[in-house]
């Protein structure tokens, strides 16, 4: 059996930055434990099996691997995959006017705009099929601290603490005060699980970007999933959403801001997270970013 795979680079305009993705092509004859080898083999943060859809009024149905574990949802995975299939299917349709692709995830249905940029670039913005929601009690600051390698007093600013929300896949989200403290963070493998509980990742934040435009530089220490740091983090970034949400407390209207992410590992990545409050309460969520196209090969099965 051969089938065909492409790559992307996601959350970014050039190639070689932003979080690299594979995307493998009509794998309905796929089981899921072949699947997982696969993505293994590829060895990225996320790999994206794309099948027939189960209603067909959709596009496509997503299986979404990391190199150890089936994921319900990712952004990065949604952002690449529906730029790949609205250029492979309809390039003139998405040169002219855009096209809008709907993906079955096991999360739900994900509708994509996606629109043709220059230079083989491709934009993608899902809305997220449920809005975020918050997790348990955080761990106590100082444990917190020492499984991240970091010190009491560099966790939390102004009133943001750390917290846990999820959009599919639930994070901590972690603020640090200051670009050195952020650099700093290493994840004590003997304590990190335990710190983290329910949570998939920590997601450590902190308002000294790099660019002036952005919001907030992040990093992302994944857990059990085979990924030691992600460089660009779509499902975190949904569930961010609640985060400035809780401690922000944006106007009613419509926000959109940048989330900085992978520099610490050489992957410079954009993520532009778009909200809707109303009567004081998260209504919408968006994220949104660029992909490039970078192999395209055969698999031999």
């Amino acid at each position: 059996m051969k089938l065909r795979f492409h790559t992307l680079d996601v959350f970014t305009d050039r190639r070689f930055a932003g979080n690299p993705l594979a995307v493998v092509l009509a794998a309905d004859a796929l089981d899921g434990a072949t699947m997982q080898k696969i993505a293994r083999e590829f060895n990225l943060s996320e790999t994206v099996f794309v099948l027939e859809p189960l209603d067909p009024v959709n596009t496509a149905r997503l299986r979404i691997f990391t190199p150890s574990a089936e994921l319900p949802f990712a952004g990065h995975p949604t952002i690449g995959a529906a730029a790949l299939i609205a250029s492979r299917r309809a390039p003139d349709m998405l040169a002219r006017n855009g096209l809008v692709v709907a993906l079955e995830e096991e999360i739900g249905v994900l509708r994509c705009d996606v629109s043709a940029g220059a230079e083989g670039r491709v934009f993608a913005r899902f809305a997220a099929p449920r809005l975020p929601w918050g997790g348990g009690e955080p761990p106590q600051t100082a444990a917190l601290a020492a499984a991240l390698g970091l010190e009491s007093a560099d966790i939390g600013f102004r009133r943001h603490a750390p917290s846990r929300f999820s959009a599919g896949v639930e994070f901590l989200f972690v603020p640090v005060n200051s670009r050195a403290a952020l650099d700093r963070a290493q994840p004590d493998l003997s304590a990190f699980g335990a710190v983290l509980g329910a949570s998939r990742g920590a997601y450590l934040y902190t308002t000294e970007t790099m660019a002036q435009d952005s919001a907030v530089l992040a990093r992302s220490f994944p857990h059990g999933v085979g990924v030691a740091e992600d460089p660009a983090t779509g499902s975190a970034a949904a569930a961010f959403a609640a985060v400035a949400h809780a401690f922000e407390a944006p106007e009613d209207g419509e926000h959109e801001f940048v989330i900085e992410q992978g520099y610490r590992v050489g992957r410079p990545s954009r993520i532009i997270v778009g909200s809707r409050i109303e009567c004081g309460q998260l209504a919408a969520v968006s994220v949104a970013g660029a992909s490039i196209g970078v192999l395209s090969g055969e698999l031999e099965l």
